[in-house]
């Protein structure tokens, strides 16, 4: 009888450790899968943050280092979508504590395989990686303050040592602060790193400003950047009046891009016409619509459609 028992014992135990192996790499996938959400979501919130750039290195002995750029704000951050495997955060920064500017968005999606990447002069081409490259990873896509494309990057997020982080480099058009004074360069190679931190979030920059003609990239220089986002005791109430006044205008804007984006293996925007800029043009469009309580959705999208095919179709 104890011989019955105790290979019953043995083969109880083997069975056991046999399904731990099986189930163990499932469990520890969803563990980090959930680590991910929370690392992305925990960058929402009311911040201080504040924008350092400054050229470093450059192969050209003869080039003139453009000056520096430091600048500052209190910035809102929150969710605007959740689902399973997306995670999509506004941002909105407030000047002179009641100014509001829709700033960018970042969208996360988990093991996307298509990319709207960014060639050069306002063009962007859909790329596509395969399933083995997307898996375990998190795609961010950034979109400029009118909710145009600005640039798509896949990387895996890391929980080690106590630290949250996310690394990837991507082709980027040239940033707000000199795309209307610099001619020289035409692609801001990104080498982008993100981290959690106790009192907020970092995003760090390693950036190639490159020229790019005929299929050959020619570096100008390089450029170290960081964006630090400190929480604090700051008023972000404004920012949150603002987008309970917006938030039905650009939902619609979002869907008329989305359906853009669905259509267009390649797209090219012409940013300004006849003195007026693409972004300048939707604003204009949102203030007209913002807080009216008869909000018509399919007025509105065609509004929106009518000045973003404007922006696609002189390009052609």
């Amino acid at each position: 009888m104890k011989q019955i028992v105790l290979i019953f014992t043995v083969l109880l135990l083997t069975f056991t450790t046999v399904a731990q192996q099986k189930t163990s790499p499932i469990s520890e996938g969803t563990k980090k899968f959930q680590q991910d959400k929370e690392a992305i979501k925990s960058m929402a919130g009311c911040y201080k943050v504040t924008f350092d750039f400054a050229e470093t290195f450059s192969p050209d002995t003869a080039y003139k280092h453009h000056h520096s750029h430091h600048s500052w704000g209190i910035e809102y951050v929150f969710v605007i979508e959740e689902t399973e495997k997306k995670i999509s955060l506004q941002h909105l920064l407030i000047a002179n504590d009641t100014m509001i500017v829709k700033h960018w968005r970042q969208d996360w999606l988990y093991e996307n395989t298509e990319l709207l990447s960014f060639y050069k002069d306002s063009e962007w081409r859909k790329t596509k990686i395969t399933s083995d490259q997307a898996k375990g990873t998190w795609t961010q896509k950034v979109f400029q303050v009118d909710d145009s494309p600005r640039y798509e990057s896949y990387g895996t997020w890391n929980h080690v040592d106590g630290r949250h982080f996310w690394q990837s480099v991507c082709d980027a058009p040239l940033p707000r602060r000199e795309f209307t004074t610099r001619s020289d360069y035409n692609v801001l190679k990104r080498h982008s790193h993100y981290e959690i931190l106790k009192d907020g979030w970092i995003y760090e920059q390693d950036n190639e400003k490159i020229l790019r003609e005929n299929g050959v990239d020619k570096l100008i220089c390089w450029e170290k950047g960081i964006e630090k986002f400190s929480s604090g005791s700051y008023n972000c109430q404004p920012a949150i009046d603002w987008w309970n006044a917006n938030q039905k205008y650009w939902a619609d804007v979002r869907k008329v891009w989305s359906e853009v984006y669905a259509k267009n293996d390649i797209l090219k925007l012409q940013i300004k016409i006849e003195d007026k800029l693409l972004f300048m043009e939707l604003f204009e469009l949102g203030d007209k619509y913002k807080n009216i309580n008869n909000y018509n959705t399919t007025e509105v999208v065609a509004g929106i459609k009518q000045i973003i095919d404007k922006h696609i179709n002189n390009t052609k």
